[in-house]
């Protein structure tokens, strides 16, 4: 059976890095959607509770049920049933309409609109927002924008910080006209903390550098991150290839030579992203992929009884024009995840 393996010592020195960028763990909230960027999020926030991390960010409810008993409080990205829920779970304002959904007595941060044009109110709409909110006796816990250019080297960053400091000011302002505690904010994503020169807010939402990537422009520090993330298969079986001999769907792979070819037990359906005859590609251990990744095996040219098929997806988001999210994503849920 194939596996992932996830390395224990290399999520924590990730973590401590970016605890020096916050000065306080309690700062770091632990994003854990789409299962943890691929890593397995029970696994993950299995160790980000061991490291001392209180607060935790996941896409559905789903996610949040899941690792409910880890986190202090959780927070919910994308849209949930707003009627029932833990007291824990906090919900987000992804649209002026939402605060019309909400009942009384729940925790909810707003989402700003700065400059990404995606999701989240309107700067304009942040009275209307707040004043709706708290008439209904809805607790406002934060108030949040993400950056969409943290990891580019252009002055968008800087854009946005501004976008977002104006926005801290007028949240603070209405909130004592209305006399209700003023939220905590939040706006850096992995890229954006360790751009900054000095954190002022109240929490840091660390995604991909947790993991151990951060695809910076050139000319951006980039942090000297370890990958978490192994991915291993098992030897379904092995055979000795006489020169010219094929192998795989299409013969794309001839042999120059009698060599030793075995299959493992990872393919595309299981999330391993096709490679074909055209793509070179070297496991860790040395050995040549041969020929085509097929659903369900892949060839290398190797004899051992279990192969580490990657344990850095950089070079594959390389081979396949993407970044490394969409490498470790897209691995497969029931892949068996074990920490070392």
């Amino acid at each position: 059976m194939a596996t992932i393996k996830i390395n224990r010592n290399n999520f924590f020195y990730n973590l401590k890095l970016a605890e020096q960028k916050t000065n306080d763990k309690r700062k770091l909230a632990i994003v854990l959607k789409d299962n943890a960027y691929g890593h397995g999020i029970f696994e993950i926030a299995t160790l980000a509770s061991e490291f001392g991390i209180k607060n935790a960010i996941v896409k559905t409810l789903d996610e949040a049920l899941k690792i409910e008993s880890f986190f202090e409080t959780i927070l919910i990205l994308g849209k949930v049933d707003f009627t029932t829920y833990s007291h824990n779970f906090h919900i987000t304002i992804n649209d002026i309409k939402d605060i019309n959904k909400i009942s009384q007595n729940k925790n909810v941060h707003i989402k700003i609109d700065t400059g990404m044009h995606r999701n989240g109110i309107l700067s304009n709409q942040l009275e209307e927002a707040i004043y709706g909110l708290s008439s209904n006796n809805i607790s406002i816990k934060g108030v949040f924008t993400h950056h969409r250019s943290a990891d580019k080297l252009s002055p968008e960053f800087y854009w946005q910080n501004q976008n977002f400091k104006l926005i801290k000011k007028d949240t603070k302002k209405i909130c004592e006209q209305l006399n209700i505690p003023i939220p905590m904010f939040h706006s850096m994503n992995s890229a954006a903390l360790f751009r900054c020169e000095k954190f002022d807010e109240d929490l840091a939402r660390i995604g991909i550098a947790a993991y151990g990537y951060i695809d910076n422009d050139d000319g951006l520090f980039t942090p000297d991150l370890k990958p978490v993330m192994s991915l291993w298969g098992n030897k379904v079986s092995s055979r000795q290839l006489k020169k010219n001999q094929k192998v795989g769907y299409g013969g794309g792979f001839e042999s120059p030579k009698n060599l030793t070819t075995s299959t493992y037990d990872i393919g595309y359906g299981d999330g391993f992203l096709r490679l074909n005859e055209k793509d070179e590609y070297v496991a860790p251990n040395g050995a040549k992929l041969l020929g085509r990744v097929s659903m369900d095996n892949t060839s290398f040219e190797c004899e051992d009884d279990e192969i580490c098929i990657f344990d850095n997806a950089k070079e594959l988001a390389k081979i396949h024009k993407t970044i490394t999210y969409e490498i470790t994503t897209s691995l497969n849920g029931n892949i068996k995840r074990e920490i070392i």
